[in-house]
């Protein structure tokens, strides 16, 4: 799996995507703390207090092959505005999931979303040769859950009772989809947007 997966950057108009490192860990803090995303109950973001073990836990994922987790780097400013990866590679089947994915304040509703997930997308399909691509959120993550629908992903279902989170809620999992099939027309469409500007 490490053999087909590996660090790479990626570089749009507005984003660069580079492999996460310990050294941005000021960074990502700064960024979380932007709209203090880690009080989202619905979502998983770091905290000041947790960054460290974040950054371990994705950083031995990557070393197993079972992740690669990038730090999100606004190019007009260069400051480090989120993280993404991709996790729950399964390379014999060709697939993989974009998740873990969190921005701060300042860079929601940009159209930096749109061009870091088209990144990847097109690096998943084009350039590793994946057969599907996963997206995965939370029931009640409104926002993200319209978010991977404009992308162009199509629902498959719903885990009922997925996860129990730190506060004993169980949490029901809504799972989306990108085919390989449906790439050309999803990339036309996400170009097509980039080109017309930021998705409200």
């Amino acid at each position: 799996m490490s053999t087909w997966l590996h660090p790479i950057e990626l570089e749009g108009n507005l984003v660069k995507l580079v492999p996460l490192q310990k050294s941005h860990k000021v960074d990502l803090v700064f960024a979380a703390s932007d709209g203090k995303l880690w009080e989202l109950w619905y979502t998983t973001v770091p905290t000041p207090t947790t960054m460290d073990a974040y950054l371990n836990t994705a950083l031995e994922e990557q070393n197993k092959g079972l992740s690669l987790p990038f730090t999100i780097i606004e190019k007009k400013t260069s400051k480090v505005v989120g993280s993404t990866r991709f996790l729950n590679v399964d390379a014999k089947n060709k697939r993989v999931e974009i998740g873990a994915t969190w921005y701060a304040q300042k860079a929601q509703r940009t159209g930096i979303n749109t061009e870091a997930k088209y990144l990847l997308l097109r690096h998943a399909f084009e350039t590793l040769g994946c057969i599907a691509v996963e997206f995965r959120t939370h029931f009640h993550n409104h926002p993200s859950r319209n978010a991977i629908l404009r992308l162009g992903a199509k629902q498959d279902g719903i885990l009922r009772n997925h996860r129990v989170d730190a506060e004993g809620n169980l949490r029901d999992t809504v799972v989306f989809s990108i085919l390989d099939s449906e790439w050309k027309t999803v990339k036309t469409s996400l170009e097509f947007k980039m080109k017309r500007g930021p998705l409200k």
